[in-house]
């Protein structure tokens, strides 16, 4: 299949706006799914560790999945992909209304939702990457907050139909609701020229080793051939036989006779057959070694591995407030008759500020990307410090602003991951920290849960978050110093596509 030329608008700009509402639906209750938190502590009474694994694994199972979402996406295209996920999300939300217990939310609500939604965030990306090249920053940027606004509406819709209908009704009325990504699927159109479509290849075209094939074609051959002049042989002893004998054998041998060429004909297509298989194998087999070999290389670059650890402590850490900040006011005995604005819908909001003014930020050519992510890192840090002092909602929805803000950095990190590694390794690289990341975002919040557990308290658990981000931060800083590449100037040439701080200054 041959694609045409990124139009950068037309048809694009539809694309846009289906992506936009497509992640707002999918995302908006797993991203929001603090306010639900509350409600299954006091449904099921478990521990708040337990029960943080069904949030937690709804926004991590899809960046643990990525590979496996990229593939499903390159084999049946963006639109079938969208489609089938609608239904994931929207039965998983509903079945999770009809949960007896937690761990059936685990499967329904933290694995068929977070699926879902790690194949709808591949598909919406992948189209829209399709059908834009120059103006391409801008669509994702456009798309990328289509979370941030489903976090802010979702958190106080769901609140909202809880104290209307509960917490069954709400998750029925939400998965509901999700049902419109079937209309969004539907209108990603693949972009293909059906105008010129290549000739179909051979299956044996298509294995580069195929003279290999051709040898053990040739060797077959031959061994029919002294199969066939065995059975003359054999037809010159038989004349010299008896004439009673002589006939029985005649007739096996013009029964053979009719036969050979059906079994030569056979033979040769197993030969075939057997042969196109193995260099099959052979090529996948070197594929995953190379695979293997390049992520190797990239854990070589001491820029590459501290972004990996700093990505994965970001998560540990910075992740949780967006799921327990209203389990924290209500153990801080905020009133509730001074919410005004819930507290994760603030968060909501100011991460879609920050993506945009981080990212615009990042455009600039004075500004050094990588220093630019390393000082978010460093305030979330010292933000997740200062929650265990904040006893008031004044207080609360403050730090509540600045971490969604913060939590904005995630706008820049592909410019810091192709800054690191260079753009022909960005896909390589970018899966391998999406997948630490997802990681992060499964195993933070019930750590956090866990130490409220056996403490009885939020303070230690966000000391322990803070020193998690900020040991990421300062980890990534000291990898990136300037001295590190004099030193290694020094004594070697720098290998291609390792990070050097004088190319990331101009970026």
């Amino acid at each position: 299949m041959v694609f045409r030329k990124p139009p950068d608008g037309g048809w694009g700009w539809v694309i846009v706006v289906v992506s936009f509402f497509t992640q707002f639906l999918c995302y908006g209750s797993p991203l929001a799914v603090g306010v639900l938190y509350v409600e299954w502590l006091d449904a099921f009474g478990e521990g708040k560790g337990k029960t943080a694994w069904v949030g937690s694994l709804a926004n991590g199972i899809g960046l643990l999945a990525s590979p496996v979402c990229s593939i499903c996406v390159s084999s049946f295209g963006a639109r079938p992909v969208a489609i089938f996920s609608g239904f994931m999300v929207a039965a998983g939300l509903m079945m999770s209304s009809f949960a007896p217990n937690i761990y059936f939310l685990y499967i329904s609500y933290g694995i068929v939702v977070g699926l879902g939604c790690g194949l709808l965030y591949t598909a919406t990306v992948t189209i829209t990457c399709h059908y834009f090249d120059k103006r391409r920053g801008l669509a994702l940027g456009l798309i990328s907050t289509g979370s941030s606004v489903g976090l802010f509406i979702y958190a106080a819709l769901q609140r909202e139909l809880i104290d209307l209908y509960g917490l069954d009704g709400c998750l029925l009325i939400v998965g509901a609701l999700s049902l419109n990504i079937l209309a969004c699927g539907s209108l990603m159109r693949p972009l293909e020229s059906s105008d010129s479509l290549p000739p179909e290849k051979t299956c044996v075209d298509k294995v580069p080793d195929q003279y290999s094939v051709y040898h053990e074609k040739e060797k077959t051959i031959e061994e029919n051939i002294s199969i066939l002049e065995k059975g003359y042989a054999d037809e010159k002893c038989a004349n010299n036989m008896p004439d009673y004998k002589q006939d029985s054998f005649l007739n096996k041998n013009v029964l053979n006779s009719i036969n050979i060429n059906e079994k030569d004909t056979y033979k040769k297509i197993v030969v075939e057959q057997t042969n196109f298989c193995k260099q099959l194998a052979k090529r996948k087999w070197q594929l995953y070694l190379n695979y293997w070999e390049e992520t190797v290389v990239l854990f070589k670059n001491k820029v590459f591995s501290a972004l990996f650890v700093a990505i994965l402590l970001f998560d540990i850490g910075g992740f949780p407030p967006s799921l327990l900040m209203e389990d924290v006011a209500r153990s801080a005995n905020v009133n509730e008759d001074d919410y005004h604005v819930p507290l994760i819908s603030i968060i909501g909001i100011m991460t879609a500020v920050g993506k945009l003014i981080l990212g615009i930020l990042a455009d600039f050519k004075w500004v050094n990307t990588l220093y630019l992510y390393v000082t978010t890192l460093l305030m979330m840090g010292v933000a997740l410090f200062a929650i265990p002092f904040a006893k008031s909602y004044l207080t609360l929805a403050i730090l509540s602003g600045f971490l969604g803000f913060l939590t904005g950095n995630w706008s820049i990190f592909p410019y810091v991951t192709t800054k690191t590694v260079g753009i022909e390794k960005l896909t390589h690289a970018y899966g391998v920290l999406m997948f630490f990341a997802g990681l992060g975002n499964s195993l933070g919040p019930p750590i956090v849960g866990w130490f409220y557990d056996w403490t009885q308290e939020y303070d230690t658990a966000f000391y322990f978050s803070g020193f998690c981000v900020l040991l990421g931060g300062f980890l990534l800083l000291l990898a990136a110093l300037p001295c590190w590449d004099a030193c290694t100037n020094r004594s070697a040439k720098l290998p291609p596509n390792t990070y050097s701080y004088k190319v990331a200054s101009r970026a």
